[in-house]
């Protein structure tokens, strides 16, 4: 069974898609792959950027729910999203870009750390690495400056080295230092790294992480949910999400994980050169595309106004 691929998505909550659609595909120049909704509430919007290819590895994806509470990050929480940029002047690049969105972006080192206007927390690490860039076209930004994709995240954890075993010994993710792991497959990988948890009990709502996926080989699927009960995990069946499949189950710390499967891909209800166009709807849900049109706010890419110029 091949090990896995780091991480293929995150998902996270927003309360405002519009607001979201234009500081991802506006300002940090993400390409909005897909415009769909939640599968498992029809009635909301899910957004899904990445670079230009739609990539696992590159695919921030955002539920809306419009005029939802701020969340807080606790224990058994995601904090942090780390993507990968190239030559340490991009973090300059970026820090120029953000204060010029509102925001109050702070460098130290290789890292520069900011949230998102919702307060979702991350970080972009600057550095060479051997994995492929994933990269997205926007006209303000350099291709040498552009997201490249996950680098990693971080969580918070009440109870050190509670899923240690489960880490190292169930999924095969690599020790590499106190509280940090590293899952890698034959062309990515990406940190898992905990963070002793604030008091503060962690709140769900919008700017807070609602899950993290990790990439499978359509094959390895089922023997990887085989192998997560093995090891103690309560995963839910195989679920067909149609531009991938998948598996979620939460691991011994709290933080919700799916194991989702690189393929069938965001091509397959629409032409790689027109995705996130139009609002895409699996099969299953097509009978609601009227109704679900209706109770949906109408989105302008931002990235339609910038090609244009």
């Amino acid at each position: 069974m091949n090990p896995l691929n780091g991480i293929h998505h995150i998902s996270a909550i927003t309360a405002d898609a519009t607001r979201n659609l234009e500081f991802y595909a506006g300002v940090m120049g993400l390409r909005l792959v897909k415009k769909t909704v939640n599968q498992d509430n029809p009635a909301v919007y899910h957004l899904f950027y990445a670079d230009e290819d739609g990539s696992p590895g590159a695919d921030l994806t955002f539920f809306e729910y419009p005029g939802l509470v701020r969340g807080r990050a606790g224990a058994g929480m995601i904090h942090r999203i780390g993507f990968r940029v190239g030559p340490e002047e991009a973090l300059e690049f970026w820090a120029r870009r953000l204060k010029a969105a509102g925001l109050e972006p702070t460098i130290e080192d290789d890292r520069l750390r900011f949230e998102d206007p919702e307060g979702l927390g991350f970080e972009l690490i600057a550095g060479t690495t051997q994995d492929q860039p994933l990269v997205a076209r926007h006209p303000e930004i350099p291709e040498k400056f552009a997201l490249q994709g996950f680098a990693g995240v971080r969580a918070f954890e009440r109870r050190r080295g509670a899923s240690h075993a489960f880490l190292a010994e169930t999924l095969g993710f690599q020790g590499t230092g106190d509280d940090a792991y590293q899952s890698r497959g034959d062309s990515r990988g990406s940190f898992y790294v905990y963070d002793a948890a604030p008091e503060a009990r962690g709140l769900g709502g919008s700017g807070t992480v609602h899950h993290i996926a990790w990439s499978s080989t359509m094959e390895d699927h089922v023997p990887w949910r085989d192998r997560v009960i093995g090891g103690g995990g309560d995963p839910t069946p195989v679920i067909d999400r149609f531009y991938f499949r998948s598996i979620y189950f939460r691991e011994p710390s709290g933080v919700l994980f799916e194991i989702a499967t690189v393929g069938p891909g965001f091509s397959s209800d629409e032409p790689k050169e027109h995705l996130g166009e139009r609002l895409s709807l699996p099969p299953a849900f097509e009978y609601l595309r009227a109704q679900v049109q209706a109770n949906l706010t109408p989105l302008h890419n931002p990235r339609e106004t910038t090609r244009a110029r």
